[in-house]
């Protein structure tokens, strides 16, 4: 009831920009963001599969709203993020570092040595933010990625934790 009130005064503090575990009720707004966001998204099956298995999770939330998520599996020493996303609307501004600093900071809670990912060589502006993260190109997987025209590669880059202490 108080909550009510209080954002009917609009006096209500919104809350600052964090991360929290990605849960099923969240879907819906990943699934709207996975479809604006490519061409060839991932399904919900695939994202309710990852809950399922316990991959680590992860919602990014400004002002009450979720604008992004990130999906990385973490065994062995390793982290792998098998997907990272924004919201258009959030792009441009800063968050997908602030986010991917803060997934670093998650995976070295798990005692993790490296992070890989692969990225698309098209997709410019993801380069440019994991190369800025100190993130370094280790490999190419031929035909990786559906593309309009057929396939493409998919750049692999890793960041090394036990130099790179980001």
């Amino acid at each position: 009831m108080w909550n009510k009130l209080q954002n009917l005064l609009g006096i209500t503090q919104k809350k600052p920009l964090y991360i929290r575990a990605l849960k099923k009720q969240d879907l819906a707004a990943v699934m709207s963001i996975e479809r604006q966001m490519y061409r060839y998204p991932w399904s919900e099956g695939i994202f309710e599969d990852c809950l399922r298995v316990g991959y680590s999770n992860w919602a990014l939330i400004k002002d009450n709203q979720l604008i992004g998520y990130a999906i990385l599996s973490i065994a062995v020493g390793e982290a792998h993020i098998l997907n990272i996303c924004l919201a258009p609307a959030s792009k441009g501004k800063g968050l997908g570092q602030q986010f991917l600093m803060e997934l670093i900071a998650v995976v070295k809670t798990k005692h993790a040595d490296s992070i890989f990912l692969e990225v698309r060589p098209s997709n410019t502006a993801a380069v440019k933010l994991y190369k800025k993260a100190g993130f370094k190109k280790i490999g190419q997987r031929k035909n990786y990625y559906p593309a309009a025209d057929g396939k493409e590669d998919a750049i692999v880059l890793s960041l090394d934790l036990t130099i790179n202490p980001v």
